[in-house]
């Protein structure tokens, strides 16, 4: 178990974990580096307010100007 990661890695667990949940041996790698790094965390935080946005549009009613994945 390698606990030791590059920012190119952390980023990739990053985006990787909006689509599945990382093995323990990925968090705990990805905490560490967060320790060590100043910009990963600022990233990972962009990725959660993005997820978030996209949350929001798809539960706004098609109705309204902008909103859910199937207005016009």
């Amino acid at each position: 178990m390698r606990l030791r990661r590059t920012c190119k890695e952390a980023a990739a667990l990053i985006v990787a974990r909006e689509d599945r949940a990382l093995s323990l041996a990925d968090r705990a790698a990805l905490r560490l580096h967060f320790l060590a790094c100043k910009t990963c965390p600022v990233f990972a935080r962009q990725m959660e307010s993005m997820r978030a946005a996209f949350a929001r549009w798809r539960a706004a009613p098609p109705d309204v100007p902008g909103g859910g994945p199937d207005a016009r």
